[in-house]
């Protein structure tokens, strides 16, 4: 389930509530009693290294040129 922050427009504080998705925009209600809150933006870091290696290799085997043999430029 979803986890929305919150943050009280009355006292400042700021809060986290799991919700699902058709409840995102329902008024929300501060640890305090205050019904004044304002969803925010949350922002999501991805990061990680891919698997694998990071630098494309070039195919094996053949040449270039016209014959395919390497021999021409």
């Amino acid at each position: 389930m979803p986890r929305y922050d919150f943050r009280c427009r009355s006292c400042g504080a700021t809060f986290e509530l799991r919700r699902t998705m058709a409840q995102a925009n329902d008024p929300a209600v501060c640890p305090q009693g205050h019904p004044d809150t304002v969803k925010l933006l949350s922002t999501v870091a991805v990061t990680g290294a891919a698997s694998g290696s990071a630098a494309p290799q070039p195919p094996s085997g053949g040449g270039g040129g016209c014959c395919g043999g390497g021999c021409c430029g």
